[in-house]
């Protein structure tokens, strides 16, 4: 995945709708979506293939 901060950010922004990681990358994203203030703001839907589509959401989740 290109730059996953950026991606990140993108998404956070508004710019990006939803993310879609892949298996392969999903570890890598989470380890750096973990470390992120807002990190309780984005939600993941896990899908088929172990593809994972994230959003972003204003109101953090409980």
């Amino acid at each position: 995945m290109e730059d996953i901060q950026e991606k990140l950010d993108k998404l956070a922004s508004g710019e990006l709708k939803s993310l879609a990681v892949e298996k392969e990358e999903f570890m890598a994203v989470r380890n750096e979506l973990i470390g992120r203030e807002d990190f309780k703001q984005f939600r993941g839907e896990a899908g088929h293939n172990g593809r994972v589509i994230y959003t972003y959401h204003k109101v953090p989740r409980n």
